[in-house]
């Protein structure tokens, strides 16, 4: 069975463009098919805000993978291409954060999905509204243009790449 899930990735450390491409392909050959992809945003950094900024986007992918196989497969990408984890909302070469599981609500001691903290983040909800502004959360529940536009996160998230 194919599940439609929508991934987080960030990075600003590095070749932070070249750090997003590479964990798409990674994605790509490991966890499913990458349907659809947002723009690259240049977004300012949220919860520890003394460091470079971010580029993120969001993929919308197609994965056979369970909740708990593609947290594994996602630090596995994560792990090879150098992120070391040390403190939350530090700086990372590359981040890649499960934002949604078809309309699962997962809460287990590894995974919360949706993720907690989609509608405080701008730089999330930017890249997803781009490219699923009519998916509803299914906690909140709630359209994702709906929470962009309630969102008072008022960083800078600049779309930079087509």
């Amino acid at each position: 069975m194919k599940h439609k899930v929508f991934l987080l990735l960030g990075s600003n450390l590095g070749d932070s463009l070249k750090n997003l491409m590479i964990a798409t392909d990674k994605v790509g050959d490991l966890i499913g098919m990458v349907k659809k992809k947002s723009s690259v945003y240049k977004t300012a950094p949220w919860g520890v805000i003394n460091q470079a900024d971010f580029l993120n986007q969001v993929l919308n992918i197609e994965t056979a993978l369970d909740p708990e196989s593609l947290l594994d497969q996602i630090h596995w990408i994560e792990e090879q291409l150098g992120r070391i984890r040390m403190n939350k909302w530090e700086a990372r070469l590359i981040d890649i954060d499960i934002l949604f599981y078809d309309h699962e609500i997962i809460a287990t001691s590894r995974l919360t999905i949706p993720h907690p903290y989609i509608s405080q983040r701008r730089f999330a909800l930017e890249p997803l509204n781009e490219i699923a502004s009519g998916l509803m959360h299914p906690v909140l529940k709630k359209k994702i243009k709906q929470l962009l536009k309630e969102c008072t996160d008022t960083s800078s998230v600049t779309r930079t790449i087509l």
